[in-house]
């Protein structure tokens, strides 16, 4: 690689880091998750979330995420979503706190089966992002 090479390569990498227009706010951050559903729950999982409670769509709403989607691929979930606010830890308390998404969980927690190695504290296992394009 030439010392131009370079050069063009150091140029690109530094327009990637600083956009055209620095007063732009980040965008969101983006989550993507896994975890297994028991086979015989697929049909009941699918049934529920065809027709989410209101309240759970709006304490998702309140606590800041948006674009959320949830996958299957045969007992695999996949779930993404990004998240808008400033405080994630924070959201996340309160989405616990929730008394309608307590309910939504106790109703969806047993037929879900966590990855083994995930992180401590995590249900459903959190990805590694190595790729965005917008």
């Amino acid at each position: 690689m030439t010392d131009s090479d370079k050069q063009i390569i150091k140029s690109e990498s530094a327009a990637l880091a600083a956009p055209d227009k620095p007063d732009k706010k980040p965008g969101p951050k983006r989550y993507c998750m896994l975890i297994n559903v028991k086979k015989d729950s697929i049909a009941m999982y699918k049934e529920y979330h065809a027709k989410v409670w209101p309240e759970v769509l709006a304490t998702i709403r309140n606590c800041n995420i948006k674009n959320y989607s949830i996958y299957l691929h045969d007992d695999l979930l996949i779930g993404y979503f990004e998240y808008h606010g400033t405080d994630y830890d924070a959201d996340m308390k309160k989405m616990a706190a929730d008394p309608k998404t307590q309910e939504w969980w106790k109703i969806m927690m047993p037929i879900q089966v966590p990855l083994e190695g995930r992180a401590e504290g995590e249900w459903w296992t959190l990805t590694e992002e190595v790729f965005h394009t917008e």
